[in-house]
């Protein structure tokens, strides 16, 4: 990438001042060492990221352990699994030439909010498509995205289902002219070559792995890292049974064979994508209350309720150590707070 380019950059000069301290090449190194550090500063690089560990009567009652992996913190604006699933798709946008990147979403989606403000990091200009009618005033997500730069587009909820048609995007480039398509929810192999990355040596004492599944990418990037001791959990934000076979198809289509075992769960969506009810938030609020977590409603909350109902239902044996995956999520907090009146802590 174009930060690799102006670190060797660097290292080369470097060699020269050492060999050739004319005061002329001083004053080059150093406007080219500035170049480089203002370029720094606008990639999408990740910040350090914590895995903490809960301790909660429940756990040491049942002789488990739960950690929980913070990709909340990899990044300021771009969070959670959203980093990895962007990371190598801005690349190959960067390499092909573009310098438009297109996606899809709806009015709260967290993978707009991140693709908004990765993509103007970068260097990119960036196009929404919004599912269904504007609504003014914006949502904080939508709200964010405009002042990223990112030009939205509303369409009906009809048309927003032909997204992944050949015709339809034929039709929008007509519109917008030549950019680059990242589908909703970021999902494709390179996001899945991003999350692959999530976890790293350091994970390897964990027995289980949780995470939440939208669109499966951030599920088949850890099967494709898994340890074959390791039994990788997804918990399913969307309502039906379909999640099995379309995960599975991922894997398929990716070549994913995980060393380790897999399940996923379809009971805990509580009524399907973007639904909660009281006994999810009120969740919600006595986990924060117990490790000053914040959880998303949508996906992060539906896990972790789902892993602490499990360890409840003696699923897991004694010894055991999870890693939960916090896929961050928490910018839509403020816009579900608004439009449903609760309060929800961020």
């Amino acid at each position: 990438m174009l930060k690799e380019f102006y670190f060797q950059l660097f290292l080369i000069k470097i060699i020269l001042i050492h060999h050739v301290c004319h005061p002329a090449k001083i004053r080059a190194f150093a406007k080219d060492l500035v170049i480089c550090r203002n370029i720094e500063k606008t990639l999408l690089l990740p910040n350090p990221i914590s895995t903490q560990e809960i301790h909660l009567p429940l756990l040491e009652e049942n002789g488990i352990r739960l950690s929980i992996k913070r990709l909340d913190q990899v990044h300021n604006l771009v969070s959670g699994n959203k980093f990895y699933k962007l990371k190598y798709n801005l690349e190959e946008a960067q390499k092909s030439g573009f310098s438009t990147v297109l996606t899809f979403g709806g009015a709260f989606s967290n993978h707009i909010h991140a693709t908004a403000a990765a993509a103007r990091v970068e260097g990119f200009k960036s196009i929404g498509i919004i599912r269904g009618e504007e609504t003014i005033p914006s949502n904080p997500t939508l709200s964010f995205a405009k002042s990223e730069g990112m030009q939205l587009d509303f369409i009906n909820r009809e048309d927003y289902r032909k997204k992944a048609e050949d015709s339809f995007i034929e039709k929008l480039k007509e519109k917008f002219g030549f950019f680059y398509l990242i589908p909703e929810g970021g999902t494709n192999s390179l996001a899945i070559k991003g999350t692959k990355e999530i976890l790293g040596k350091e994970d390897a004492e964990f027995t289980h792995i949780g995470c939440s599944i939208g669109t499966g990418g951030t599920f088949a990037g850890l099967a494709e890292s898994i340890l074959s001791h390791q039994h990788l959990l997804g918990f399913s934000s969307l309502k039906g049974d379909f999640i099995h076979s379309e995960t599975n198809h991922l894997l398929e289509e990716n070549l994913i064979n995980p060393l380790g075992k897999y399940s996923i769960f379809d009971a805990y969506h509580f009524g399907g994508y973007g639904k909660s009810g009281a006994e999810l938030l009120d969740f919600i609020k006595w986990f924060y209350s117990e490790t000053q977590i914040p959880l998303d409603p949508i996906y992060t909350g539906k896990m972790m309720f789902g892993i602490i109902d499990l360890i409840r239902k003696d699923f897991f044996e004694k010894g055991s150590h999870i890693l939960a995956i916090h896929s961050g999520g928490l910018q839509g907090i403020a816009g579900f707070n608004q439009r449903l009146g609760t309060s929800l802590p961020l």
